[in-house]
């Protein structure tokens, strides 16, 4: 049988716990005589300034703590399950699914699909609202949490249905309307799909998005990502040039109004739909604060002005010069071809203003999952050994952090950085995302 309570990995030096004489191995089975659910039930009941702790000592004995404390003081319990509960699968069947277009034989965890509302508030993730209950719901409510990220595609409830490829995915939809009505801050993402939500039905879900400022603060629109692997799934065609002209032009068009009655722009294009039409990437104000950077949108305007900025400090301190130390280096640099253009540009000004080392910068086609994926999010560590393989790298190969797992330094294939080191006989830095990271991993890699 499941042990009851949350099992305890660790607790924090000086922490209420270790003092109070709780250690890994222990559990907690309840807060003031309440049971506890997961991570956002334990958080609301211990930040009163007096608790009852009911913990299960390793070798089976409970005992009741009195615990006084500073209001919202946190006990310092690091919980073997960080969520404190089982993680909650999507129940939908989206057309436009990327976990569906994925080849087989890649690590299960990658092939999980998740649509869980309290991972939307502690890891941004977004949800359809498919999967939340009521209660959901109510706690939502009742605890404070926000912001709420929500996957809408369309206002259209049947539409929805269709694309969700669940019944009761216009129904659901209502619950954005409780989380409005309560004051919950929200963001919302469209994925838009040729032939299907866009066109007039995009024109219809910002108009309806509109109407739940100013709680939902941003909508995103970002193109179906398709890839190789597609076979027996919903037909779906990518935008050409003259599709992404269009989508930006309405969501111009709504921006302008947003802007004029609300003081935000509101809806977003994804960075893909600007490089796709040919078109500049908008200034920095027109972004609202970079509310969707996970979404890809407004990702490559702040890492150019970071560059920028970055890069005019130190030329103004006297330029690179001596305090990059380095003649007759040579580094490379490999990136998904979404950013290449930018990538190889920064590269070219680093390289006039600091003639000692040389930039070389790779786009890799992604073959693993077919060449319109083209963001570096999605890079493998067999695409990058075996388009690198023969080209010159110089000393050092240069990364951005997002080709590996977080945390990991384990590619999506499961190739590891020293796997790739070995391959490639290079040494391998993993560049952070910020445009001054950028700087620093070339022309300053040892601070």
């Amino acid at each position: 049988m499941e042990e009851k309570g949350h099992l305890i990995r660790d607790v924090l030096d000086g922490g209420i716990a270790q003092e109070m004489g709780i250690g890994p191995g222990d559990r907690l089975l309840a807060v003031n005589g309440e049971e506890i659910t997961d991570i956002f039930d334990y958080q609301y009941l211990v930040q009163d300034d007096y608790i009852e702790a009911l913990i299960k000592k390793a070798d089976g004995e409970e005992w009741l703590l009195e615990i006084d404390k500073d209001f919202d003081e946190d006990l310092g319990i690091i919980f073997e399950n960080g969520l404190m509960d089982e993680y909650r699968s999507c129940c939908n069947k989206c057309i436009f699914c990327f976990i569906d277009q994925m080849p087989a034989g890649m690590r299960e965890t990658l092939y999980f699909k998740d649509d869980d509302s309290r991972l939307s508030f502690l890891q941004g993730n977004y949800v359809t609202l498919t999967n939340m209950s009521d209660y959901d719901v109510e706690r939502i409510i009742k605890y404070h949490l926000s912001p709420i990220n929500i996957s809408f595609h369309t206002t259209n409830p049947e539409l929805r249905c269709k694309m969700l490829h669940n019944r009761f995915a216009g129904e659901a939809l209502k619950k954005a309307d409780r989380l409005y009505e309560a004051g919950v801050r929200m963001n919302g993402q469209i994925v838009l799909c040729k032939g299907v939500n866009d066109g007039k039905e995009l024109e219809r879900s910002i108009s309806d998005l509109i109407g739940y400022l100013p709680y939902l603060e941003s909508v995103s629109v970002v193109p179906v990502g398709l890839s190789k692997h597609r076979e027996g799934l919903y037909p779906l065609e990518p935008f050409t040039k003259e599709d992404a002209q269009e989508a930006l032009r309405q969501i111009h068009s709504w921006q302008a109004k947003a802007f004029a009655q609300y003081g935000r722009h509101f809806i977003h294009a994804s960075d893909e739909w600007y490089i796709l039409a040919g078109q500049d990437l908008p200034e920095a104000g027109r972004y609202d604060g970079y509310l969707q950077l996970e979404n890809g949108v407004g990702m490559l305007r702040l890492f150019l002005d970071e560059f920028d900025e970055a890069f005019k400090e130190i030329l103004e301190a006297g330029g690179p010069g001596g305090r990059a130390g380095r003649e007759n280096e040579t580094v490379s640099i490999a990136t998904g071809k979404l950013a290449y253009p930018y990538i190889a540009a920064m590269a070219s000004r680093m390289e006039e203003a600091c003639p000692g080392v040389r930039i070389l910068v790779y786009p890799i086609t992604n073959e693993f999952f077919g060449e319109r994926i083209t963001v570096s999010g999605l890079l493998t560590g067999q695409d990058i050994v075996k388009q690198l393989t023969g080209q010159k790298l110089g000393q050092r190969l240069l990364l951005p952090c997002n080709v590996l797992r977080s945390g990991e330094r384990v590619f999506l294939d499961d190739m590891t950085v020293e796997g790739l080191e070995n391959t490639l006989q290079v040494k391998v830095d993993i560049v952070k995302s910020s445009g001054r990271d950028f700087i620093d991993a070339i022309w300053f890699p040892n601070g």
